[in-house]
């Protein structure tokens, strides 16, 4: 799952929403007809040159090719905001039906000092602190939570605004999560585990196809692996990530019961091992989402029962049957 984002400036996250500068606009402007020529030297030339050291004209080629690649040619491109009293950010639809925020930082000569594209986050997204959904575990057995939690102390997902309170859950035995050669997938005893719908839900989002990384090795460029998203009545999102290859058996637009086999857990993606990332989400899209915190309605924790719990990390958890 590939993201394209690259910044040359350093900006606080202080935003506006002042007017457009004459001079944003001529140069964002030039950017689309030369972007769109597939003029990427002329893109270098209105760089400075302090952008032009950190990105020589092969690497910007080189990232603008990519760019066109995954988004292709922009269509349209309307004034956002300001970062900072000064970048300006753009809203640009491209045309495979991509949406992006573009920034720009115009230096005092109206060269390009900043740029920055990343997924387009709307202003509008809905607050969504908790699921509200009752909800059991996702999964059969019982199973370990590596991070989970609300601190960073207790999971490092808590410091990324879109994954914040998600989980990585996996099993043990006697202490370790395999038996045998740790380079064999097989050996993981989460591996081909089956993934089940903590609630009834409609599937939103498939994506297949990744392989299973060797462990120890990484997929940083399709992050999330094999994954589904689900949507609750709620508008509650949860994405399931690192799923085994070839082992999603839900369609998108498909509406599942609590309880219905969905996929199996694997090592796709931005992982070393096989486990389940398990978030939930105010959007879809999880480069645009605010992490919310899970609570399971009935389940049993470290050997006692628990009611709407939030499981933190060393948990040991599994349903009530």
């Amino acid at each position: 799952m590939k993201k394209i984002v690259f910044i040359l400036s350093l900006l606080s996250t202080v935003f506006s929403f002042s007017q457009e500068k004459e001079n944003y606009n001529v140069v964002a402007s030039q950017f689309i007809d030369l972007y769109n020529a597939k003029d990427y030297n002329g893109i270098f030339d209105l760089f400075n040159l302090d952008m032009q050291n950190a990105l020589p004209v092969e690497k910007t080629k080189a990232f603008l090719e990519d760019m066109q690649l995954q988004l292709g040619d922009i269509k349209t491109i309307q004034f956002s905001k300001l970062k900072q009293g000064e970048a300006h950010i753009y809203k640009t639809t491209f045309s495979l039906d991509e949406l992006r925020d573009i920034l720009f930082y115009l230096d005092q000569n109206d060269k390009i000092g900043g740029l920055y594209i990343a997924p387009h986050k709307s202003n509008d997204l809905p607050v969504l602190k908790r699921n509200t959904t009752k909800m059991i575990l996702p999964f059969k057995e019982e199973w370990f939570v590596s991070w989970g939690g609300t601190t960073v102390e207790q999971n490092y997902h808590v410091a990324y605004e879109n994954q914040q309170y998600a989980y990585d859950i996996l099993m043990i035995k006697d202490g370790v999560s395999f038996k045998g050669d740790p380079k064999n997938n097989e050996n993981y005893y989460v591996f081909g585990k089956d993934i089940i719908a903590p609630c009834d839900a409609k599937v939103v989002k498939v994506i297949t196809g990744v392989i299973d990384n060797v462990p120890g090795e990484l997929n940083p460029k399709q992050l999330t692996g094999n994954t589904i998203v689900l949507q609750t009545e709620d508008e509650e999102y949860l994405l399931f990530a690192h799923l085994k290859e070839n082992s999603i058996v839900v369609k998108e637009g498909q509406m599942l019961k609590q309880g219905d086999v969905m996929g199996q857990c694997g090592n796709s993606g931005n992982t070393t091992e096989a486990h389940l990332h398990l978030s939930l989400q105010n959007a879809v899209d999880m480069n645009i989402s605010t992490g919310g915190k899970i609570y399971f309605d009935h389940i049993m924790v470290n050997g006692e029962i628990k009611n709407d719990y939030l499981p933190v990390k060393e948990d040991f958890i599994k349903n009530i049957n």
